[in-house]
């Protein structure tokens, strides 16, 4: 299926779509919202409208959001610096207060206002609701140029340690959608600013997701000669990290999906967030808008 597709809507839902409806129903699908989608009002609505009709025909998706460049459009207008270390925002108390601030109130709100104006029951949500994601103050290790490993304090920077499912099985057995801003909280009541792809898998992870969907700005994995990897296993992606076809910023998001799979979900996908419907291409046609990460190596 081409991604300029006109199909989707009621007749294809409703004829070519409907094995895929049958597979799915009653299943988790965990889909991680950022980047281009989430700066594109076109691509907003797309995906606001998939999400509504996922929930609709039985399936139930969750959202877990990033926000990024909102933050760093705030601190700009505040006058205070951000720095990074391999793309991870340095978050000292002052940061942490701006980030829970952009994540947890103006992003979540905007998106569950978008959902609920597709039609959708949307529900805000950060971490620290419910002690939804249980977090530990991340330390990133950093190999030195003599082969010595550094650890790097990036202050109020976390990772998940817990999911507390019984919050989110309160919405999947109902007809809300629960939209999840990526903070954590650890045993001191202290808040983390923790990766939205992370938190995304480890919540799929927890509830045994049928799928983990990662909406980036690219086309997905591509290999040595830059063509789209459609379908992987995970000994493959083993492989094209240690080759090195696989790297950079790309690791981190290839990681965050095969600890997924190598957890219990079924397939992750990273898909194309630019394609508009990318999230009902991936669930309800054949080929997809991306790399499809699981167990067995297959295109589906």
């Amino acid at each position: 299926m081409s991604h300029q597709h006109k199909g989707l809507d009621k007749a294809y839902v409703l004829t070519e779509a409907l094995p895929y409806i049958q597979r799915f129903a009653g299943k988790i699908l965990v889909v991680k919202y950022g980047g281009n989608a989430m700066t594109d009002p076109e691509l907003e609505s797309s995906f606001a409208r998939d999400i509504v009709l996922l929930k609709t025909v039985g399936i139930n998706p969750i959202v877990v959001h990033g926000g990024g460049p909102q933050v760093d459009a705030l601190l700009q207008r505040l006058g205070q610096a951000s720095d990074r270390v391999d793309g991870m925002r340095i978050t000292d108390k002052a940061t942490m207060e701006v980030v829970e601030m952009v994540l947890g109130g103006s992003v979540n709100k905007s998106i569950v206002n978008l959902i609920n104006q597709h039609g959708g029951r949307a529900i805000g949500l950060t971490g620290k609701d419910g002690r939804l994601l249980q977090a530990q103050k991340l330390l990133m290790k950093k190999t030195n140029s003599d082969g010595s490993i550094a650890e790097i304090d990036l202050g109020m920077v976390g990772e998940v340690v817990g999911v507390n499912t019984d919050v989110l099985e309160m919405f999947t057995q109902s007809d809300f959608i629960p939209v999840i801003a990526p903070l954590g909280v650890d045993d001191n009541g202290d808040t983390y600013n923790i990766n939205a792809d992370l938190v995304a898998g480890k919540v799929a992870e927890a509830l045994g997701a049928e799928k983990l969907i990662l909406l980036t700005n690219i086309t997905g994995v591509l290999d040595e000669d830059k063509k789209l990897l459609t379908g992987l296993s995970t000994k493959e992606v083993d492989h094209l990290i240690e080759t090195g076809v696989i790297y950079g910023g790309m690791i981190p998001k290839v990681g965050c999906a095969l600890d997924a799979v190598k957890g219990g979900v079924v397939s992750a996908h990273i898909v194309d967030g630019r394609v508009p419907h990318a999230t009902l291409l991936e669930v309800f046609t054949d080929h997809g808008v991306g790399t499809l990460i699981s167990n067995q190596a297959v295109k589906k």
